[in-house]
């Protein structure tokens, strides 16, 4: 008689203590304090479109396995940190209905159309930012100085130009803040993106806490710095090239939160260094060629893209696997 007890079943057989819901809460406490940063930046407006933004994913993947009789899992707060990726990539200028439609994009046809969690081939909120910034360009570019907007948008709101946008243009170089400023977050920019320090805190808590490790933010941040160190910008020296790099636009929240995506990225030591140095060496290559001031949303998708090669090529040798020789003819 056949023991009933008996499963079987794929490897791995080794089951582990972490679940997908306390690596999701893991990022979203890392989080926190770009958030504080943002609302306090961008006042309380900032924390109104992330929360439409996140409610959007979780009603969005909700409905969905709804709709497809699969069984709902909104409870692993994935969705959830989709939808505050989603916003951090945002100005907080926008209208409501515009993280909405970002959900919807980044939650159905990312990541539930290819199968849900784990089945993605790339980042849903960075796909989602960059279906927006290519269908309202001014939208997802209307960028304001700190201190300047309520809950409700006035229609005095001056938008200003960004510290990368201001060297993308090789112009206004005296309107470009001090790089404290830009470490601490007191510039124009998205909701997430601004404050180097609280992004630095929180990815320095997710390697603490093993759920990341340091190898893409290391090589993706290195491949920036030294080559804005080594082809600096007009009057600008290597160092103050390298400050403007390093702590302006999307790098730190690219880096320690979404190049490191499971899902999207390499599994091996040696592929994850080789996506870190792509992403560098793509956003560069955007922001001091491209049409766009920022190119770090689209160096990841691109390497995203070029994950399952990576893997491929870094495959680990079997234990115990000797190469046959070719006998020459």
């Amino acid at each position: 008689m056949a023991n009933s007890n008996v499963i079987v079943s794929s490897s791995p057989h080794i089951k582990g203590k972490d679940t997908t819901r306390g690596l999701m809460i893991d990022v979203l406490v890392a989080l926190a304090p770009a958030l504080i940063c943002g609302v306090f930046y961008f006042g309380f407006r900032a924390l109104f479109i992330t929360s439409v933004s996140v409610l959007s994913c979780l009603i969005f993947e909700y409905g969905w396995q709804k709709l497809l009789k699969k069984p709902v899992m909104i409870s692993d707060c994935s969705a959830a940190l989709t939808g505050v990726l989603l916003a951090f990539n945002m100005p907080v200028t926008v209208p409501w209905w515009i993280p909405v439609i970002g959900a919807f994009v980044a939650v159905v046809i990312v990541k539930q159309l290819f199968g849900g969690i784990g089945c993605n081939f790339m980042n849903p909120a960075l796909a989602g930012r960059a279906f927006l910034l290519a269908s309202w360009p001014v939208l997802m570019t209307n960028f304001v100085p700190p201190f300047t907007t309520g809950f409700k948008l006035s229609a005095d709101v001056v938008s200003s130009a960004t510290p990368l946008a201001i060297i993308k243009t090789g112009t206004g170089f005296e309107e470009l803040p001090a790089i404290r400023q830009m470490f601490l977050g007191n510039i124009g920019g998205c909701i997430g993106e601004t404050s180097s320090l609280a992004l630095l805190l929180g990815g320095l808590y997710l390697i603490l806490r093993r759920v990341i490790k340091p190898h893409i933010p290391v090589a993706f941040i290195g491949t920036v710095a030294a080559f804005s160190f080594l082809f600096s910008r007009g009057s600008m020296s290597a160092v103050e090239s390298l400050g403007y790099s390093v702590f302006g636009g999307g790098l730190m929240l690219g880096a320690f939160f979404m190049a490191t995506d499971y899902v999207t990225s390499p599994v091996t030591t040696r592929g994850q260094v080789i996506m870190g140095v792509g992403c560098g060496f793509i956003t560069f290559l955007i922001r001091r060629f491209g049409g766009y001031p920022e190119g770090v949303s689209y160096a990841i998708l691109l390497m995203n893209i070029a994950t399952p090669l990576i893997d491929k090529w870094c495959r680990p040798k079997k234990f115990g696997y000797v190469k046959k020789k070719t006998v020459k003819q």
